[in-house]
């Protein structure tokens, strides 16, 4: 598998939409929603004069975190229970890195005039632009400069409701600057995080688009999903490090736990029902680990350092096989990791490369992309 078969078919794929509910905005004269495949997170439906989109509360199912009115011209009336936004949107502020490729991919890097913590940033182009002075830095994501986002009046901010109530995005919005709620954390499944690529289109009215693209990625997805199905054998796999005396492992219904069970990987918590991490000490993973074929995405970059930082570490099967990885490949000295930006709206990419390292016989040329196996000694 290519890194880019996406690029190559989406001339042909834009022809098409796979959800048979997408059109151009005018087309569109009574009510009609955008069908989701595997999202839960938001909503969108279409009037004869608007886009109505609706977030979803993270905290509370079936209640609504924020609702958006989405209009050509600020002069169409349309209901005073959610906020107005006119689209497409020609500048915004974008805090969080998972939002970048998705932006990237609808070619709408150009609008971003603002970002939170570019130290962190991968992406090459909104690097250019930051050092280009195109870009403002608004300080961290967690705690936003309200200051200078109202200094830089783009014409909305995209932020992550990690918080039921946000200070900072309260203060943004009582200045008159829109906040759009991108909560593509909260799904339980890479496909459901990457289908969020919609919910940002929305606003550039960009649908069709991002409808072919989630089509393809989706496609690649399940095609290489169902081979490792058909393994005779599934290794096991463990993931993380410990952190400040925490080890935190993924849910049973978390995004992770599910790439493990598509990979083809037994885990020893892919019965647990909850969703995020499971905070755990260093001496219950021994115990539920300690003979585990693989350990993926830790955050090592040699098997030397990762037991240098706990002697524990030894005593893990993988160590002592060498079957250890990270992913960290796309890495910039600055720390800033692809694997937090491209890989959610290319979950595909993620899927193979583990898949590749648990089955290479079922990818036998393909290269890693953000994978790689931690070396004896550190030699990056």
């Amino acid at each position: 598998m290519k890194h880019f078969p996406l690029l190559i078919l989406l001339s042909i794929s834009l022809l098409f939409s796979c959800t048979g509910k997408i059109g151009k905005t005018e087309d569109i004269t009574t009510t009609d929603t955008l069908k989701l495949h595997s999202a839960e997170g938001f909503a969108i439906r279409y009037f004869d004069q608007y886009k109505e989109v609706i977030v979803y509360s993270p905290w509370v199912k079936g209640t609504e975190y924020a609702r958006y009115y989405l209009v050509s011209d600020t002069k169409i009336k349309t209901p005073t229970d959610g906020t107005k936004i006119q689209v497409p949107l020609k500048t915004l502020a974008a805090t969080s890195v998972t939002q970048f490729e998705f932006l990237s991919l609808l070619g709408e890097i150009k609008t971003i005039t603002g970002v939170c913590s570019p130290k962190i940033i991968y992406n090459q182009k909104i690097n250019e632009r930051v050092g280009a002075g195109k870009i403002t830095d608004l300080g961290d994501a967690f705690s936003i400069n309200v200051e200078k986002t109202l200094q830089l009046n783009p014409e909305a901010v995209m932020m992550s409701g990690y918080n039921q109530n946000d200070p900072y995005a309260v203060r943004v919005s009582q200045s008159g600057i829109p906040v759009i709620f991108d909560n593509e954390w909260m799904e339980t499944s890479l496909l459901a995080r990457a289908e969020w690529i919609k919910f940002v289109a929305v606003f550039y009215n960009k649908e069709k688009m991002a409808d072919s693209i989630f089509c393809m990625v989706e496609k690649c997805y399940t095609e290489i999903r169902d081979k490792a199905k058909l393994v005779k054998y599934k290794p096991s796999v463990m993931t993380g490090s410990d952190f400040r005396g925490t080890w935190y492992m993924p849910a049973g219904r978390s995004y992770m736990g599910k790439l493990f069970a598509d990979a083809g990987a037994r885990y020893f918590y892919a019965g647990d029902t909850t969703t995020g991490s499971l905070p755990l000490n260093v001496e219950t993973v021994l115990k539920n680990f300690s003979q585990t074929d693989y350990w993926l995405n830790c955050n090592f970059n040699s098997i030397n350092d990762l037991v240098k930082a706990d002697s524990k570490n030894a005593f893990f099967q993988p160590v002592k096989t060498g079957q250890v990885y990270n992913f960290n490949k796309r890495m910039l000295p600055s720390t800033a990791n692809d694997f937090w930006e491209s890989a959610v709206a290319r979950p595909d990419l993620l899927l193979s490369d583990v898949i590749a390292i648990l089955h290479p016989e079922i990818l036998p040329r393909y290269k890693l992309v953000y994978s790689e196996k931690l070396s004896a000694n550190n030699n990056r």
